[in-house]
């Protein structure tokens, strides 16, 4: 794990996960052959907050730790 990545919980570590089985149930529900490319815009927004989310809530506890 990177140095910019989050500890997550195990409630983010399960919602992480649904939204990435979401993204690839989507995927292989584009078939592609009319050029119509699935959107995961929202999926991945979701994702990218949740991260946040868990960098935020690491950042406040490690402060708080640090009185």
């Amino acid at each position: 794990m990177s140095s910019n990545e989050p500890r997550l919980t195990v409630g983010e570590k399960a919602e992480l996960a649904w939204l990435v089985a979401r993204m690839a149930k989507r995927g292989m529900a584009d078939d592609r052959q009319f050029g119509g490319r699935v959107d995961q815009d929202d999926l991945q927004r979701k994702f990218d907050r949740v991260l946040e989310r868990a960098r935020k809530r690491e950042e406040r506890d490690s402060k708080s730790k640090g009185k």
